[in-house]
C-alpha cells in the first residue's frame, strides 16, 4: 500500500493507493468521525462491492451503516439525483456527526461530495473511487458538484474529504471502454506538466490498457502525486489548478452538446486534448509532430480523437462560452508550449480558433 498526503494545512489528509484496500478496516477506521455512516453508491457498483464496504465498515465497531444505490450514468448528475441524498439523509435521521462515503466513479464522488458540502452546512465525506477516472482525478482534490443543462460542474463547492482509498482490485472489473476513458485523465498528467512520465505512457500503454495491475497502481500514484502538489499550490483554481482542465474547455462542450452520458467524460476530454494539441500547433508553440504524437498516444489507448461530425464551430463557441473557466467574458484555453508544459491562454487568435473548431475529420489523419 502506498500513502500519498494532500497538504492543505488543517484540511489535508491522505490518498492510499493499493490492491485489497476495500477490505482493510484498519484504515477507515480513523476517518470515520462518528457512529452513524450512509454509503452512496450506484446500481453498476453496489452488486460488486457493497456488501464488502459494509462488512469492512460494521467490523470497526460500533458503527451504524446505510446505503443508498442511485441510478448509474452522467445524466444521473443532477440536483434531482442530489435530492435523493437529502431526502435519505434526513429521513434516517442523519445528524451533524454522519459520514458520507462515496463508493463508485467520478459522478457518485462529485454529487456525494456536494452533499456532504452542503447537508447540514458540511459533513465528514470519504472518498472510495472505482474507476480509473476518478482514481487519478476526480476523487482528489475536493471539487464536488452536479451538471446544469447549460454546462457541466456549474452548480458545487470545494470541500475536501477525510480521505481518499483507492484499491487497484476494483479496477478488473471495469469495462474496457471504462479504462480507456480513465487513462484519457492519466495521459492528461503527462502532457501538462511531467514529460517523463508521458515518455513512459508511451512504453507501456497496451499494458495498462491490458489491466497490469503494478503498472496500474504506478499510474495512479504519480497522477495523485501530480493532482495532489497543483492542489497543495491552488486549492480553488485561482491559477496554475486551471492546468488540470487541458482538453476540458472543448471536451465539456462536447459532454454537453451531445448529452450527457453518450460521451463519456474521458472520451470528450481525449478529443478535447487533440483539439488543443492541434490550436497549440496553430500558434507556433508545438510542431506538426507533437501534435501528431498526442492524438497517436490517445488513439493507442482506444479513445476517440475526432470531434463529433455534426458538431459546429458556433455550437462548440456557444458552449465554450457558459464553461466555468470563462473569465471577464473571455473563455481561458489550457494549452501547450511544449508536451509536458501546459499554459493558460484567453487571448487567443479568433481566426485560429475558427480553423480548429473547423478541422473536424482533418484532426484524425
Amino acid at each position: 500500500m502506498l500513502k500519498l498526503d494532500v497538504d492543505l494545512g488543517e484540511r489535508s489528509y491522505p490518498i492510499f493507493v493499493g490492491p485489497g484496500l476495500l477490505a482493510q478496516s484498519g484504515i477507515l477506521n480513523q476517518y470515520i468521525k462518528g457512529s452513524r455512516v450512509l454509503v452512496v453508491t450506484n446500481e453498476v457498483v453496489a452488486p460488486l462491492y457493497l456488501d464488502t464496504l459494509i462488512a469492512t465498515l460494521q467490523s470497526v465497531g460500533n458503527v451504524q451503516v446505510d446505503a443508498l444505490v442511485l441510478p448509474d450514468g452522467e445524466h444521473t448528475k443532477t440536483l434531482a439525483t442530489l435530492q435523493l441524498i437529502y431526502d435519505e439523509l434526513l429521513g434516517k435521521r442523519h445528524e451533524r456527526s454522519t459520514t458520507l462515503i462515496a463508493l463508485g466513479g467520478g459522478v457518485t464522488g462529485d454529487i456525494t461530495g456536494f452533499a456532504a458540502a452542503t447537508y447540514q452546512r458540511g459533513v465528514n465525506f470519504i472518498q472510495v473511487p472505482t474507476t480509473l477516472l476518478s482514481q487519478v482525478d476526480s476523487s482528489v482534490g475536493g471539487k464536488t458538484g452536479v451538471n446544469h443543462p447549460l454546462g457541466k460542474n456549474m452548480i458545487g463547492a470545494f470541500y475536501q474529504p477525510q480521505c481518499v482509498l483507492a484499491d487497484i482490485d476494483v479496477l478488473s472489473s471495469l469495462p474496457v471502454r471504462e479504462l480507456q476513458a480513465g487513462l484519457a485523465e492519466v495521459i492528461k498528467y503527462g502532457l501538462l506538466g511531467n514529460a517523463e512520465f508521458l515518455l513512459w505512457l508511451e512504453q507501456h500503454i497496451e499494458a495498462l490498457l491490458a489491466g497490469d495491475a503494478d503498472l496500474l497502481t504506478q499510474a495512479v500514484k504519480i497522477c495523485c502525486e501530480e493532482k495532489a502538489r497543483i492542489v497543495a499550490a491552488d486549492e480553488r483554481e485561482g491559477g496554475m489548478r486551471a492546468l488540470l482542465n487541458l482538453g476540458h474547455t472543448f471536451g465539456h462542450a462536447i459532454e454537453a452538446a451531445m448529452g450527457y452520458g453518450n460521451w463519456l467524460h474521458g472520451e470528450a476530454v481525449a478529443t478535447g486534448m487533440v483539439m488543443a494539441a492541434d490550436l497549440s500547433r496553430r500558434l507556433g508553440w508545438i510542431s506538426a509532430d507533437d501534435a501528431t504524437r498526442t492524438r497517436d498516444l490517445l488513439a493507442r489507448a482506444g479513445l476517440p480523437v475526432c470531434p463529433p461530425p455534426e458538431m459546429t464551430a458556433d455550437q462548440f463557441r456557444s458552449l465554450m462560452s457558459v464553461d466555468k473557466k470563462v473569465q471577464s467574458g473571455k473563455v481561458r484555453f489550457i494549452l501547450l508550449r511544449r508536451l509536458g508544459d501546459a499554459v493558460i491562454e484567453s487571448d487567443i487568435d479568433p481566426a485560429l480558433l475558427e480553423q480548429t473548431l473547423t478541422a473536424g475529420a482533418d484532426l484524425c489523419r
